[in-house]
């Protein structure tokens, strides 16, 4: 009882990164985590430097047996860590499998579902996720749709932002 109070106190009043590391994740230098959604087995998991991982972000260690456990023998169990590399950005509800490992260098899209290791360097978006391209070349495109309004404050922003023609943000092409 005692255990399940202080988990609760660690859960819901540590930082995110405090608890991930408190449960046993492996986290390097100067990351920000802002999920609490680490499997049962925790320790299985690491995390390089420079990594963001944004919020509802989940991490998968083991495989669902459930559906054989008539079949198969009670203690039969399967898992997979977790490895993420270096200057990682990780987006929002993101599902990471086991076994995957995401290179050094790397942007996951947003609600992407990682069940296949990713290469550095590399952009992976999607269920299930591919690569839609290089670090370089999203940064290349970036680099045409920057409005250099990094810094301003909220007032200041929503004012120069509220003033741009439409031709100067993002805008999807339509799906064929």
């Amino acid at each position: 009882m005692i255990n399940k109070l202080r988990n609760f106190f660690f859960k819901n009043f540590y930082s995110p990164e405090k608890y991930a590391r408190h449960i046993g994740v492996k986290i390097g230098a100067n990351c920000l985590i802002s999920t609490r959604g680490f499997s049962s087995e925790p320790y299985l998991i690491e995390i390089g430097d420079n990594v963001r991982i944004a919020n509802d972000v989940k991490f998968f260690t083991h495989g669902g047996l459930i559906p054989f456990r008539d079949k198969l023998p009670k203690k039969m169990d399967m898992f997979g860590k977790i490895k993420i590399g270096n200057n990682v950005h990780i987006g929002d509800s993101a599902m990471i499998l086991p076994g995957v490992e995401i290179g050094d260098n790397c942007l996951i899209g947003a609600g992407s579902v990682i069940s296949k290791s990713i290469s550095s360097n590399s952009v992976a978006v999607g269920n299930p996720a591919i690569i839609v391209s290089t670090l370089d070349r999203f940064l290349n495109n970036a680099t045409k749709a920057n409005v250099g309004s990094k810094g301003m404050n909220y007032q200041s922003k929503k004012k120069y932002l509220l003033s741009l023609s439409d031709d100067k943000f993002i805008r999807k092409k339509y799906l064929q």
